[in-house]
């Protein structure tokens, strides 16, 4: 009786060490989020997201603020839609800006907001346009080589004189 009662206190504990690295393998990767805070739901639409993804941190001066809900591409404005759960207790003037920035050289992306000065606030379902779209690498590195190349072709050469 008693070698049974020690197995099933250890297949407890097992188990309870199973779920608490399930929890911390799923908070660590931003998959779960247990927040009780209440939200409001804004939509803000951006040209580019780069690597953005779903549950992705919204921050405003490094203070996280909400987190993303969906991404979905509008077909009539050719955008893509960003639909974003902010906490309640932070409101921000409707003329407030959203961007996508990188947090580190190579790091994650998230959004970030810059408040406006407006006196109306964000309410509920209210879209955003005033957005700045993420810094795709691939792109500035094309940009530099296309204006070294253009640069190169533009000197003249030198040629042997004799």
């Amino acid at each position: 009786m008693q070698r049974s009662k020690n197995d099933v206190w250890v297949g407890l504990f097992v188990l309870f060490g199973a779920a608490a690295l399930l929890f911390l393998a799923l908070q660590s990767a931003n998959l779960l989020n247990l927040s009780f805070q209440k939200t409001y739901q804004v939509t803000a639409r951006f040209d580019n997201i780069g690597g953005l993804k779903p549950q992705t941190a919204v921050r405003s001066s490094g203070v996280l603020v909400g987190r993303v809900e969906s991404i979905t591409f509008n077909d009539k404005t050719f955008q893509a839609d960003v639909l974003m759960s902010l906490q309640s207790r932070y409101s921000f003037p409707k003329d407030s800006s959203f961007k996508i920035l990188t947090s580190g050289l190579l790091g994650d992306q998230y959004i970030g907001i810059e408040a406006g000065a407006g006196e109306q606030n964000l309410q509920a379902g209210d879209v955003v346009t005033d957005t700045q779209s993420a810094v795709v690498l691939e792109n500035l590195i094309s940009q530099f080589l296309y204006s070294k190349a253009a640069e190169g072709s533009s000197t003249p050469g030198t040629g042997n004189k004799k």
